[in-house]
């Protein structure tokens, strides 16, 4: 087989084994599992907030599960181990199970949303966003989402950093699906700094040659037989083409001296003979036309007066 259709093969298998597990434990808190293949068997973690609702009264569940994933799934020699949950409430798979559970119960979205946020950034959180998505209160669906702190949503961080949970609410009007993540309180994320005070900035620094004495230090000595690179100058013990030390050649300024004409300047009193020109016949232009339109505002008001007697 070749090698993606086996890796599309082991992520199929995977999540048939975690579907399985959310309906056979979900009433016992089941936050997530991990799978890895050892030459004794097929190691299973199972993480669960209720691990003695997993192992059942005498080991009787979980022999079922070994059972079952031996028989359906063909897991050579599956050993099952089973850990607690430390912090449920920063667990995103067991949140969301709960807040879907809790929106069954008749809890109102807005309620029980603010309510679950609050109790996981309570729990030490750095960061969570739960989105509810369907017929939250009528008809009509919509999405309604809630945040808290600080969330990745790209990149590596949103990928290996944030833990993802989905859940759902079946509701009268229809199912409500559940988003819930949450970044833990030990995440280091990339872009996290530290600032600190009344420190030396030696006591911080790499070890290493000075900057200095590197700069000090003598090139390399090329041997005898090793030619220059290409484009490097000549060494001083490589013989000139004549077999004589080059001439220095000293460049000569030769300053030229170069007369300007001076630009033709206007005199300021013709300057301001000119203006004086253009601001009368400016003044002679309202004026005409400032007298214009006042006969003009005459005759129309004599005409609307004659107009009015005779009526």
């Amino acid at each position: 087989m070749a090698d993606e259709l086996q890796f599309i093969e082991n992520g199929l298998q995977r999540t048939q084994i975690d579907e399985f597990f959310q309906d056979e434990l979900g009433r016992a808190g089941y936050g997530g599992m991990d799978i890895a293949k050892t030459p004794m068997g097929t190691q299973i973690v199972l993480k669960a907030e209720k691990p003695g609702m997993v192992i059942g009264k005498g080991g009787k569940n979980i022999r079922k599960i070994t059972t079952t994933l031996e028989n359906e799934f063909g897991l050579e020699d599956p050993q099952v181990d089973v850990q607690e949950v430390d912090e449920p409430d920063l667990n995103a798979r067991i949140v969301a199970d709960k807040l879907g559970n809790a929106l069954e119960r008749g809890w109102y979205f807005r309620k029980a949303g603010h309510t679950t946020i609050d109790r996981i950034m309570e729990s030490g959180a750095l960061g969570a966003e739960i989105v509810l998505s369907g017929k939250v209160t009528g008809a009509r669906s919509r999405v309604e989402k809630f945040n808290r702190g600080y969330i990745k949503h790209n990149g590596e961080p949103a990928e290996e950093i944030v833990d993802h949970g989905v859940g759902k609410a079946v509701m009268k009007l229809g199912t409500i699906g559940v988003q819930v993540k949450i970044i833990p309180p030990d995440a280091e994320l990339p872009d996290d700094f530290e600032i600190y005070e009344d420190v030396e900035i030696e006591d911080y620094v790499a070890e290493g040659d000075n900057v200095d004495d590197l700069l000090a230090g003598e090139p390399e000595e090329t041997s005898a037989g090793d030619e220059p690179e290409t484009g490097a100058p000549p060494s001083d013990d490589e013989p000139g083409d004549a077999g004589t030390d080059a001439e220095e050649v000293e460049e000569e300024v030769v300053e030229e001296d170069v007369d300007y004409e001076d630009p033709d300047v206007p005199d300021e009193a013709a300057v301001e003979e000119e203006l004086d020109e253009l601001d009368a016949d400016v003044e002679e232009e309202l004026d005409e036309e400032t007298e214009s339109e006042a006969d003009e505002l005459m005759d129309e008001m004599e005409t609307d007066e004659e107009t009015d007697g005779e009526d």
